[in-house]
């Protein structure tokens, strides 16, 4: 018994150290440096098993960049204030979140899609809403709490 427990224990170390990892493959520093060439103050995260996170400033702004192990991007987010928000975004906002404050906003990329990403509280409802351009809802996600997050897609 106390063998398994020791076992079970190191094994566990193995995997949470696999899994926190701040050093990507070459191939995957490659690319962001191919997709960000002028990426400042990086900092890498390794956010699951196949994803990598860069965290970075350019051009004065925060932004963040996920690569797959093979070095292909996954999206990119980059911080934005309310007033860059388009009009037809913030008429969403107005009408279907009234009584929301508005946390984060980011600009959201990926090879699927281009809007924005914005975090909406009130009282105890927490959500994250992704727009497109045009601002129509595309994904609307309640956070139960900061770990656990349950979707639900509107069209």
């Amino acid at each position: 018994m106390k063998k398994s427990i020791i076992l079970i224990v190191v094994l566990s170390m193995i995997s949470f150290s696999a899994f926190s990892q701040k050093n990507p493959p070459e191939n995957v520093k490659k690319e962001l440096y191919k997709k960000y060439a002028t990426a400042q103050s990086i900092k890498w995260d390794n956010e699951e098993k196949n994803e990598w996170e860069a965290e970075f400033t350019m051009e004065g702004k925060k932004m963040s960049a996920s690569f797959d192990n093979s070095g292909k991007w996954l999206e990119s987010e980059t911080v934005i204030n309310e007033k860059e928000l388009p009009a037809s975004v913030e008429i969403t906002l107005n009408k279907d979140f009234t009584g929301y404050k508005k946390g984060h906003i980011e600009i959201f990329e990926s090879p699927a899609m281009n809007g924005f990403e914005i975090g909406l509280k009130k009282g105890e409802t927490s959500l994250e809403v992704i727009f497109d351009n045009k601002g129509n809802i595309l994904k609307k996600t309640i956070i139960k709490d900061e770990d656990e997050k349950s979707e639900k897609v509107e069209k």
